[in-house]
């Protein structure tokens, strides 16, 4: 029987799996990633587009980390938009539709080129060890990889069944068989699990799609890329189109509802909310005639289209006669019918904030299985299952993102603390702090942390080191430059002439007020870089905003560093309900922060929580 050695395995080729590979690889570990076929190492198993509102922030803080997934979507993206660019940068979102088959290639090219790292082609199908105890993982040819630390990113692949109307079979994806006997040991261990759901639309034969008859959706005339290692995009831009669903598209789809696997009956697992399948949107939003179809090219040499907003579990015959309902698709051919995919998934709250299993020492997850959709939020748990499975290791302290200096910590504190009732999406609204999580300032935030854990290129450290002198001294320079209330009318911002005088910095703050205003107007201005500009003045827009959302940071912060002991006897507490208790028990909080944040929580019962904490220090303290 072979045996390899290696600190960390991780399971899964996917958007987890690559990031939390690369990610214990920068770590210094010696690092197994395992993989059902090497050429499905980043495969995009549905829309190919990276980013978005909330999404986009994800990658951005990922890339910060120095990570891949931003720097891959850069070299494979077709188009990108920066969504909300009319609105202020704390809710802009960059986006790019992917070419498929270029980021695959990027990604094996990248993998492949990483040190600390082996890609071994096999199924796993147990673990070493005991379930209370992790030491790596049994393939089905029966050979043994032990590690110290094994991450589990298996995707929809656990127990999935794909469902096209009545018709119901195995499998992880369409074409990919599912890890029935791994979903069979993680149903033996202790932990709460249930049913999820996820769909996708019909593939497009773009060659028999009357574009002319379509509304094109150009690209951004000057993209904003994800890596900040990055300027520009690699591969060339293309644009998409938008069509409409219509009243007749509607009537095919109501009289075919008890034919789809959704409404038939044919699917426990609950979808997610805001990637509503066409059936839902018929049903939910039934006052509406029309609803928006983006018609996305899937690559630069792939005819095929990726229609979105029209996901579906209808059976094909049904599907057809939809889509060929919508202006544009009248005679279009379909490559692969839309399906749904039902998967187990585990309750998340079996998960600590390193992502590791409570109850099973080595054991790690990151991605769909952790109840979450989307690649950017399965990437970015790879990237903190990752780094806390090299951490351990290496014996070294773990590695927590912190709610209120990442999106990357808003994610695992809900999924932690909150646990899931559907797939979690990643929106800003889910950030208290989102004036300062924006996605342009995501290396300012995350890679000093990066650089003290020790996870960052020599390149992306001189680049970093380069940016934040320049700066400096870009601010120091504009705070150093004051303006009379004469020279600021004259400018044309108007202010009372009150003899109050003003720093560049501060009339950067008003409205409608950019860099260029202010160029002309001295000296000391004329050489700075316009990147360097557009981010200092994106800073002063928030400057009055975040002197009060930074006092907030701080209050959490002060909550955040009250923990609780690792003994602490939740079971004990008077004067707690039985319901607060039993809440508490599960979701095991580490510190006062999470507990508030525990559902039912009240503030009687946080001040009982530290009136405990404080006393257990006391008697520690003897």
């Amino acid at each position: 029987m072979k045996q390899s050695d290696f600190d960390v395995v991780v399971v899964g080729g996917g958007h987890a799996g690559t990031e939390a590979a690369a990610a214990a690889s920068r770590m210094g570990v010696r690092t197994a990633l395992v993989t059902l076929r090497l050429q499905d190492l980043g495969v995009m198993s549905c829309n190919p587009a990276i980013g978005g509102l909330g999404k986009g922030h994800l990658v951005r803080e990922i890339d910060a980390m120095d990570g891949i997934m931003g720097r891959i979507a850069d070299q494979a993206g077709i188009q990108f938009r920066l969504l909300n660019r009319r609105k202020g940068p704390a809710v802009q979102g960059p986006r790019a539709q992917a070419d498929r088959q270029l980021y695959r290639k990027a990604m094996l090219s990248e993998l492949s080129k990483t040190q600390n790292l082996t890609i071994i082609e096999g199924e796993v199908v147990k673990f070493i060890g005991t379930s209370e105890n992790i030491g790596g993982v049994v393939l089905s040819d029966g050979s043994e990889i032990r590690a110290t630390a094994t991450v589990l990113t298996t995707g929809t692949f656990l127990g999935g069944i794909v469902h096209i109307g009545d018709k119901s079979y195995p499998g992880g994806r369409m074409g990919d068989d599912p890890s029935n006997e791994l979903s069979s040991v993680l149903r033996d261990m202790d932990l709460a699990k249930g049913r999820l759901k996820t769909g996708t639309p019909p593939r497009l034969d773009g060659r028999t799609i009357d574009w002319d008859q379509l509304e094109k959706q150009p690209g951004d005339d000057d993209p904003v890329v994800f890596s900040f290692m990055n300027d520009r995009p690699f591969a060339k831009q293309v644009s998409c189109a938008i069509t409409h669903t219509n009243e007749k598209t509607h009537d095919v789809i109501r009289q075919n509802l008890d034919r789809s696997a959704m409404y038939g009956g044919h699917i426990d697992g609950i979808g997610p909310r805001y990637c509503p399948s066409i059936e839902d949107k018929i049903i939910r939003f039934s006052e509406k005639t029309s609803h928006q179809v983006f018609l996305e090219p899937e690559g630069l040499e792939d005819h095929t289209v990726y229609p979105n907003g029209i996901s579906t579990s209808l059976p094909e015959d049904v599907q057809e006669d939809y889509v060929r309902s919508i202006v544009g698709l009248e005679d279009v051919d379909i490559l692969q019918p839309g399906y749904a995919i039902e998967y187990d998934y585990v309750d998340p709250r079996s998960l600590d904030f390193k992502l590791s299993v409570i109850n099973a020492n080595g054991l790690f997850l990151a991605g769909q299985i952790n109840g979450t959709t989307g690649y950017e939020e399965a990437a970015a748990q790879g990237l903190v299952a990752g780094l806390n499975a090299a951490a351990q290791a290496l014996g070294h302290e773990y590695i927590n993102f912190a709610r209120s200096e990442s999106y990357i910590g808003v994610m695992i504190d809900d999924l932690t603390i909150k646990g899931v009732s559907e797939p979690y999406r990643m929106f800003t609204s889910r950030a208290e702090f989102r004036l300062t999580l924006r996605a342009d300032n995501a290396d300012q935030r995350l890679t000093s942390k990066a650089l003290e854990i020790g996870c960052v290129s020599d390149d992306r450290k001189a680049a970093f080191e380069s940016k934040m002198t320049k700066l400096q001294s870009g601010r120091d320079i504009l705070e150093n430059q004051i303006f009379s209330p004469r020279e600021v009318n004259d400018i044309g911002i108007k202010v009372s002439k009150d003899g109050a005088k003003r720093t560049a910095l501060e009339l950067l703050a008003f409205p409608n007020v950019d860099f260029e205003v202010l160029r002309p107007h001295r000296d000391e201005f004329k050489f700075l870089d316009q990147s360097v500009t557009d981010q200092i003045t994106k800073e002063s827009k928030y400057a009055n905003y975040l002197k009060r959302q930074l006092r907030d940071v701080a209050l959490l912060k002060k909550d955040e560093e009250v923990s609780f002991p690792s003994n602490f006897d939740f079971s004990s507490l008077p004067g707690l309900s039985n319901e607060l208790k039993a809440k508490l028990i599960s979701v095991k909080p580490t510190n006062l922060a999470q507990a508030s944040r525990i559902e039912g929580m009240t503030p009687a019962a946080l001040t009982l929580l530290l009136a405990k904490i404080r006393q257990s220090e006391r008697l520690q303290a003897g």
